[in-house]
């Protein structure tokens, strides 16, 4: 008997990215702080774009292991993994899906402003891609 996957902390998480990343990307919004809140606020962003997409892949392969079996998907790289997800319709494009891995691997390098806004930036698209998976996960959890 399969069982559906919880999308709960998903979800939240998606939600929560979103909600950031409105926040911080409202020229508006960010007057109101000064330097240092903006760049607490932005740190707050790829944390919860680093904790999403974590999510996400995970979530993936969680649903290939069921669907397809955990001997198909047991152990590939990332790039197989995105490759079998949009063969499985769960994804759109992998080069999206690789882009946000390359930025996930420098969040440990925000540190450096340059870095950060790149990462940042990848939030920002990342939404609407964990957004669509999350839209494609729920149709097909089944």
């Amino acid at each position: 008997m399969n069982m559906a996957l919880d999308l709960g902390s998903l979800r939240k998480a998606v939600k929560s990215l979103e909600s950031a990343v409105a926040i911080a990307d409202s020229d508006e919004e960010m007057k109101a702080f000064n330097k240092t809140q903006r760049d607490l606020i932005r740190a707050g962003v790829i944390q919860n774009f680093e904790f999403t997409y974590e999510l996400c892949w995970k979530f993936m392969q969680r649903w290939l292991e069921k669907n397809l079996g955990s001997a198909y998907v047991d152990g590939i790289p990332r790039k197989e993994l995105f490759r079998v997800a949009a063969e499985n319709q769960l994804i759109s494009d992998t080069k999206n899906w690789m882009d946000y891995h390359e930025a996930r691997n420098k969040t440990a390098h925000t540190y450096d402003e340059n870095t950060a806004r790149e990462v940042f930036n990848a939030a920002k698209l990342f939404i609407k891609d964990a957004k669509g998976f999350l839209k494609k996960l729920e149709a097909k959890n089944v």
